[in-house]
């Protein structure tokens, strides 16, 4: 992703983190990879970014709060945070997730280790990421929910 957004905006300095040292090696000259915990206080100055972009931390941030008010003091004033998330919760308009016990297992294990580590894995499902925003003193949020597809088929 990182990459993409370098090569689309040639112009911009774009810094990409992660706290695995696994980025690729060839990248667009416009990005850096930083290896950083996003819980722990971050360190770029104030009205840093115009852009912040975080996608698939659930299960990661015990204090999304806290981890808001880090993105809105380093965005610059009417700069823009985008959070893409996901629940660990399976769940089907048809009822099939019911017909699969093991994915229903996994569902339920995912919300317990959330529950059990403080590190929510429903994210969506509890609205976690509209509440923190707002709380951190994001305006203008805008809600997106897309159900996503997955198609398998087993072998008998």
């Amino acid at each position: 992703m990182s990459s993409d957004f370098a090569d689309a905006f040639a112009t911009a300095s774009v810094i990409g983190t992660d706290l695995s040292p696994m980025q690729p090696t060839w990248i667009p000259a416009n990005l850096k990879f930083e290896i950083d915990d996003a819980t722990l206080p971050w360190t770029w100055p104030d009205s840093t970014f115009d852009f912040i972009h975080i996608r698939f931390l659930f299960g990661a941030i015990a204090d999304w709060g806290a981890f808001f008010r880090q993105a809105y003091r380093v965005s610059v004033p009417g700069g823009w945070v985008e959070s893409v998330e996901a629940d660990c919760e399976l769940r089907s308009d048809d009822g099939t997730i019911a017909s699969h016990p093991a994915m229903a297992k996994w569902s339920q294990l995912f919300r317990e280790a959330g529950i059990k580590t403080g590190r929510s894995c429903t994210l969506i499902a509890d609205d976690v990421q509209r509440k923190s925003m707002e709380a951190a003193g994001f305006e203008n949020i805008k809600v997106h929910t897309f159900k996503v597809c997955t198609l398998y088929s087993t072998l008998e």
